[in-house]
């Protein structure tokens, strides 16, 4: 069945039938802030700080592995949190036979994070996910990076690299391929101060750092709507409801993406808010186990 027809067919029996998670009430901040699953498998470091590691959620089988990278939200902060949070998405996703790797990184508000720390976090995670592919037997050409408010902002910037100028302490000479990249409830633009603002109270300089000789442009290396066409798929998936990152940011994101020549999708999903996007108990986590099913079956 397209996909397009599975959504709609999806939420028109769940109208009729009022049943099961595409009926529950849209889930507030305490619902989020309560959430969590099961313990990872493996806690992998990749640096010393005590937020420079991964968890890692193992599928079962023989391999090899498609791999789904997750990043959580939070605010760019560790006092929001976001590990916890997105760990029974990454259960659930490991008991579909995908590895998944929960990516934790330093925050604004802990030693070294915001720009470049935080940035370069991500970076680290991702090179010690190549390191690992024949441990783990991982196959490294079927990746999807789930990103989730922040944590899109951060996945969104992973597919970009490439297009990092050397003159960044942000660029790589061999930055890893990422041919899909979902995002949740995404915060691309860093651009727009207000935005960022108004969703988390936070001052966008500490994502962005200041203009320095050499670097007048600081969107140019951090904000994935300055840093377009980014080259791989990308789909782009919002709760109706979301009033942290509204509906309207993802359009326009997906609006510009068009326009540079990129691969990108947007979905709405009805009855939904910004802590649905990552709840297995909400009408998003059907849509995003088949987005994320038919994109490894496309590989």
């Amino acid at each position: 069945m397209p996909y397009r027809r599975f959504v709609r067919l999806l939420f028109v029996i769940a109208a009729a039938l009022c049943v099961g998670p595409l009926c529950a009430e849209p889930l507030h901040l305490q619902d989020y802030l309560a959430m969590h699953g099961r313990s990872a498998d493996e806690h992998v470091a990749y640096g010393p700080a005590s937020s420079q590691f991964v968890e890692l959620f193992r599928a079962r089988g023989s391999g090899p592995f498609p791999v789904v990278v997750l990043v959580h939200g939070g605010c760019w902060a560790r006092q929001y949190g976001g590990l916890r949070q997105i760990a029974p998405l990454a259960g659930a996703l490991a008991d579909k036979g995908w590895m998944v790797w929960s990516i934790e990184y330093r925050g604004i508000d802990e030693e070294g994070g915001g720009f470049p720390g935080t940035y370069l976090d991500v970076a680290q995670a991702l090179q010690r996910l190549s390191g690992e592919a024949s441990r783990l037997n991982i196959d490294l050409s079927r990746i999807v990076v789930v990103g989730h408010s922040a944590g899109a902002q951060l996945a969104l910037w992973a597919a970009a690299r490439h297009r990092i100028a050397t003159g960044s302490a942000l660029y790589s000479a061999t930055p890893m391929r990422l041919p899909t990249v979902i995002g949740l409830g995404a915060l691309p633009d860093l651009k727009d101060a207000g935005d960022i603002r108004r969703a988390c109270g936070v001052n966008a300089v500490a994502l962005t750092g200041k203009p320095q000789p050499g670097r007048e442009e600081v969107f140019a290396d951090t904000s994935p709507q300055s840093m377009l066409p980014i080259g791989s798929e990308m789909i782009l998936i919002n709760g109706e409801l979301d009033s942290v990152a509204p509906p309207a940011i993802a359009k326009h994101f997906a609006n510009d993406a068009r326009r540079a020549g990129d691969s990108i999708r947007y979905i709405e999903v009805p009855n939904a808010s910004h802590y649905d996007e990552v709840s297995i108990d909400s009408p998003v986590w059907p849509v995003l186990f088949r987005t994320i099913q038919t994109s490894f079956s496309s590989r």
